[in-house]
């Protein structure tokens, strides 16, 4: 089976979970597509609904307060360095307010550990409890989320014993807020996002977590900034902090911020492409990683 089908296979039961969940839904309110279009973002790297590298506060899906939303995606990133990362996942968004999310990681190893990959699984959750990023009647008020993400990487003994990590599994916490603020760049909409988020994770887990000496959470930023060239186009640019855990243990597992420049085309309310140079800087040898980041999304 295929990662995409894999994701598609996750968001059915996402959607047949919800539907229980919320009796009522699938009897005539149930159809998504309410909301501006792009408004809902893409997916970032963890399965959230938001930007690329960060989840943003808006919802997964184009579902309004009376629907049921999702979305499915597939993400590649290629670094200078011959690291190759594939991820696939889906989430569902209850009316606007609760998001479920889910992804698979992968990441070739290359020369590192020739023939080798880490994997990892991510299932997220995401509530609403503030504001609207487009309609709240005061225009600085963000929407505001509360979220947090299981991480459970595959192989333990790797991420343990060979790189240092005191864990192969634990939970981020964040909370984030979105801005939407229309015509407010010479007649374009610019969006704003920050997220604030209690992690120990290394490499977004990939690594495993904690490490000698830096073994608890520690609190990290995330932003987003982007500008809607037309309803259709959004370009802009993210930066996400990250803790520095193994740097005792090795050098080499010096860990850096990352960030990106991205452009998101949304050619119809269902379907969703994004591209981006991506930066991440040393990973686990290789100095100066970036590489083109890739991700097409379905949304309903």
């Amino acid at each position: 089976m295929t990662d995409l089908q894999h994701a598609a296979r996750r968001l059915y039961w996402c959607a047949r979970v919800a539907a229980v969940a919320t009796p009522g839904l699938v009897c005539g309110h149930a159809l998504a597509g309410d909301r501006l279009l792009a408004t809902w973002g893409v997916t970032e790297v963890e399965g959230a609904g938001g930007g690329g590298l960060t989840p943003w506060a808006t919802i997964a899906g184009s579902g309004s307060s009376n629907q049921v939303g999702g979305s499915a995606f597939v993400t590649h990133l290629r670094t200078n360095g011959g690291y190759e990362l594939k991820i696939a996942g889906a989430a569902v968004g209850v009316h606007d307010r609760v998001e479920l999310s889910m992804a698979r990681w992968s990441l070739k190893l290359s020369d590192v550990v020739p023939g080798k990959s880490l994997e990892m699984n991510v299932v997220g959750a995401k509530v609403r409890v503030a504001g609207d990023a487009v309609y709240d009647q005061d225009r600085w008020m963000p929407q505001i989320s509360v979220g947090a993400q299981y991480k459970s990487n595959d192989d333990a003994s790797l991420v343990k014993t060979a790189l240092g990590a005191m864990s192969s599994s634990d939970v981020d916490v964040y909370a984030t807020a979105t801005k939407l603020w229309l015509g407010a760049a010479g007649g374009y909409n610019v969006l704003g996002n920050l997220t604030l988020r209690l992690t120990r994770a290394n490499q977004f887990g990939l690594i495993g977590f904690g490490g000698q000496g830096h073994d608890g959470r520690q609190l990290m930023w995330e932003g987003s900034l982007g500008t809607m060239l037309r309803d259709d186009l959004v370009v802009g640019a993210e930066y996400r902090s990250k803790p520095n855990n193994l740097e005792a243990t090795a050098a080499i597992l010096k860990e850096d911020s990352a960030w990106d420049l991205f452009v998101a085309w949304f050619p119809t309310r269902t379907i969703s492409v994004t591209a981006a140079w991506v930066k991440l800087g040393n990973i686990a040898s290789k100095p100066d990683q970036a590489g083109l980041y890739l991700s097409g999304q379905l949304t309903f």
